[in-house]
């Protein structure tokens, strides 16, 4: 096809309207400049003209949590749309008994829209979204049902490690909108009944030292109860015992920091109760000063 460029999608792709004022999103590395068509002026226009992908995505919607680039105690809620479908998309939210219009517009293909921020020391306090979207296409496929979304966000959504958010390239939580049919294989399912069990997961082996401090776990912890931090540390920590057992390491140091001392409670008490556990005792106070606790096995 030939037409003009006439929007900057991304870094990898551009829009092209044609002679029949549909614009289509283009990949950069397939487009070439045509030269030859002079406007009124003598003048050369630029024209580009490329091989536009043949695939029409029909897959591929997302509500994106992107934190904000100068403050991370802000994120910015991006509606992303990483298909070959025009959307009609509204946000409403819900706060108590009092909706509230956020966001009305068309998201072009291959594009995405801010439609929210809010800040994260008031997550609890964040409104319920209630998203609905429609799909458009020119061309001759049969839009999908509109998508209705009602979502509540709690801690746990953010639990998760950043991802990279389709379209804007960016690094933040995502949430497929669209989610994939659930497709169930009748044999495999009939086959998984009679399936002798499977043995032990193979384990890394650990290293000499483990550090359980949440920051070293996982990086959106700012998000996270104490109760859940907790339960993240001991979880990490009853995987590294397990690797150092399944190794035969003869021993094993957990740096858990001072603190409140509940961590080092918690793991003093499974320790004790652990068969596979000669002894332990405050690691080297010269380098971890109280905050370690070296476990020798058996």
């Amino acid at each position: 096809m030939e037409g003009y460029v006439t929007r900057i999608i991304s870094n990898d792709m551009i829009g092209v309207t044609g002679s029949d004022d549909f614009e289509i999103p283009v990949l950069v590395s397939k487009v070439t400049s045509v030269h030859g068509r002079q406007g009124a002026s003598g003048a050369d226009d630029t024209t580009a003209s490329g091989t536009v992908e043949t695939e029409f995505k029909v897959k591929g919607i997302y509500l994106a949590a992107v934190p904000d680039q100068k403050t991370a105690a802000v994120v910015h809620f991006h509606l992303v749309n990483d298909t070959s479908y025009q959307l009609l998309a509204t946000l409403t939210t819900l706060s108590g008994q009092q909706y509230k219009g956020e966001f009305a517009g068309v998201l072009a293909p291959l594009s995405a829209q801010k439609i929210y921020s809010a800040p994260l020391a008031d997550l609890q306090l964040w409104p319920q979204f209630n998203l609905q979207i429609l799909y458009y296409t020119p061309q001759n496929k049969k839009p999908p049902a509109p998508l209705l979304i009602t979502e509540k966000f709690k801690a746990k959504d953010f639990a998760g490690n950043k991802k990279q958010v389709p379209v804007i390239d960016q690094q933040g939580w995502l949430m497929r909108l669209d989610e994939e049919e659930l497709l169930i294989d009748a044999e495999k399912l009939k086959e998984s009944f009679f399936k002798p069990a499977e043995e032990k997961q193979s384990l890394a082996k650990p290293a000499a030292e483990v550090d359980l401090h949440i920051e070293k776990l996982k990086d959106d912890h700012h998000f996270l109860s104490s109760p859940t931090i907790l339960n993240i540390q001991l979880d990490h920590f009853k995987k590294m015992l397990d690797a150092a057992i399944v190794h035969q390491l003869p021993e094993i140091t957990f740096i858990h920091g001072t603190g409140n001392g509940i961590l080092k409670h918690e793991l003093h008490k499974l320790l004790s109760k652990n068969n596979k556990v000669q002894t332990f005792m405050d690691a080297r106070k010269e380098k971890f000063g109280y905050g370690a606790t070296k476990v020798v096995l058996k």
